[in-house]
């Protein structure tokens, strides 16, 4: 009998192939072959599953999204539905932290989202994702930073919406500059930063 092969599955085994071959040589070389050959398929398998090169790399970059999402939703969970037990300093802290590249998993996504980011200026059909990114993690920051105040945190007259642009654009800052020169920023150096900066929004300066 042939073998049954989950659509999905197979759909998300050639986003993990684009993936490794945009770690490692950059989204120029995402070609539907070298795509193929990372994921062990002929190149009629990979477009029996995508329309065109467009809609795999759409894919892929929709995919990278949601795994770091749901790695930063476990955190947001913790903090934002605290069992009375959870320091809620250290818990905004730890999910803030998940949007840095402080181990070798998170540098990996974070290069790459900055590729695919970056692609995304001249390639329209990338925009979409990015925006939806920024615009969840504008959302997050926001939903932080109230929750922040509303536990006497941070000042009542503190202004939610400009400091949470003001927080993303320091991690998205800190995330490109440690992507680009990780012995200039250490892990060490970017938290340190990172809880400068609360230390700074919790005494209203």
């Amino acid at each position: 009998m042939p073998k049954i092969v989950d659509p999905v599955e197979r759909r998300s085994a050639v986003a993990q192939a684009v993936l490794s071959v945009v770690a490692r040589q950059g989204l120029e070389q995402a070609s539907l072959r070298n795509v193929a050959d990372e994921a062990g398929l002929a190149i009629g398998s990979v477009r029996h599953y995508f329309a065109d090169h467009d809609e795999l790399i759409t894919f892929a970059m929709r995919e990278l999204s949601r795994r770091i999402g749901d790695r930063i939703r476990t955190h947001a969970e913790r903090l934002l539905a605290p069992d009375g037990r959870t320091d809620r300093r250290a818990a905004t802290e730890e999910l803030l932290a998940e949007f840095l590249p402080l181990d070798e998993a998170r540098r990996e996504e974070a290069a790459l989202w900055l590729a695919f980011t970056a692609a995304a200026r001249t390639r329209p059909e990338l925009r979409p994702c990015a925006a939806d990114m920024q615009a969840d993690l504008h959302t997050l920051m926001s939903r932080v930073l109230y929750e922040a105040r509303c536990a006497d945190g941070m000042p009542d007259g503190i202004d939610i919406e400009l400091e949470s642009t003001r927080l993303a654009a320091l991690l998205d800052g800190l995330t490109l500059q440690a992507t680009l020169l990780p012995d200039r920023y250490p892990p060490t150096l970017l938290r340190q930063v990172l809880r400068r900066h609360m230390d700074a929004l919790k005494a209203g300066s």
